[in-house]
């Protein structure tokens, strides 16, 4: 493919994509301590609509697994209620959204869980800190999962799923990257179980295939998709000096699992260089001829319109992912494809709450 494919449909799922720039799911912290989408939500995703498709905030499937101040849920009628205002306003629009679903694990607080400790493969701290409603703490050691207890994990997020299709959004994402509690279980410093969800990379990526094969069910193969970061260590889930054999194996054995279901999409989290792992990785998700591939090059740099070219370029890419750029430019597709001027992100309003740097990004004229 070209520069210009970038621009062109893709179909996904049941939907058809008006273009291959598609939106990352992005932290924002604006629903406050209730977890309620609100106006400012509908906004914020209905201006980004023309981008071929949106992917939400990761939202929490209870309020147990919460990961970060200001995070929306999927939990309650309430919540539920206002994400049909925002996918109602994508609609509106004429865009696509899916819902990015996460448990945090070990990266909470009891602060932010409202009391139960954090839950994660095995008993063991990140060694990183997070934000609560009130300042930085240092993250607990978690505690270990009963095997009884993988059951309610998966129904956690069989029943968001379901939730949030109700309220209309066109699909979700399992995040199973970024050092989360999935993210836990596929690498094997984060998960040093020795029943039959660790000890081996089959055993690490069943709890994921489990998951996958459960929201298939509920909702439909065509309205479910994955994020991976197959190599990324946010948050200390793997050894960064594992070899890519070990890693193949892993993520091998979790699309070997799914290959059959032909889910939507997998959304793969990279860095800008090309290697023999991910080329592979992203090739056996595409096998069955119906899965896409999304390329997300990660948080290092910004990535500018000459980074998604070379991107859609690779075979075995059809989208990319954009974070920063999007937020900062609502229309960032048009303006891409138009070689109009672009607005530059300020960190500084990324996770303050309000309407400034959140919705008072303008368009181009």
């Amino acid at each position: 493919m070209t520069t210009s494919d970038l621009f062109k449909p893709l179909s996904l799922g049941r939907y058809e994509l008006a273009n291959r720039v598609t939106m990352a799911a992005l932290t924002r912290s604006r629903a406050g301590e209730s977890g309620i989408p609100t106006e400012l939500h509908a906004e914020y995703y209905s201006q980004r609509a023309s981008n071929g498709l949106v992917v939400t905030e990761g939202t929490f499937p209870a309020v147990s697994t919460r990961a970060f101040p200001g995070q929306a849920g999927i939990e309650t009628a309430e919540q539920q209620a206002g994400w049909a205002r925002v996918a109602d306003a994508v609609h509106a629009k004429g865009g696509t959204i899916f819902m990015q679903m996460m448990h945090a694990g070990r990266l909470s607080h009891t602060t932010l869980s409202n009391g139960p400790q954090p839950e994660a493969p095995s008993a063991i701290a990140s060694g990183t800190a997070v934000r609560d409603f009130e300042t930085r703490k240092d993250c607990p050691v978690p505690r270990a999962l009963e095997t009884s207890e993988i059951p309610r994990i998966i129904e956690q997020f069989r029943a968001a799923a379901r939730r949030a299709v109700d309220a209309g959004i066109d699909g979700v994402e399992i995040h199973g990257a970024n050092g989360y509690l999935l993210h836990e279980f596929m690498g094997a410093v984060s998960n040093q179980r020795t029943d039959e969800y660790g000890g081996s990379p089959e055993n690490r990526a069943r709890l994921l295939i489990e998951l996958t094969q459960a929201l298939v069910e509920e909702i439909g193969a065509d309205r479910v998709a994955i994020r991976l970061s197959p190599k990324m260590n946010a948050q200390g889930p793997i050894d960064p000096e594992d070899n890519d054999a070990e890693v193949a194996a892993t993520y091998g054995a979790y699309l070997d699992g799914i290959k059959d279901l032909n889910i939507a999409y997998v959304s793969l989290l990279w860095g800008f260089e090309e290697n023999a792992l991910i080329q592979n990785l992203a090739e056996k998700a595409r096998a069955n001829g119906t899965t896409r591939v999304l390329f997300n090059t990660g948080f290092p740099t910004v990535t500018q319109l000459s980074d998604a070219a070379a991107l859609i370029e690779r075979p075995y890419v059809d989208a990319v992912v954009v974070g920063r750029m999007i937020l900062a430019n609502p229309d960032l597709s048009r303006r891409w494809e138009e070689g109009l001027e672009l607005n530059e992100p300020d960190p500084a309003t990324f996770y303050v709450g309000g309407a400034h740097g959140y919705t008072d990004y303008p368009f181009a004229s």
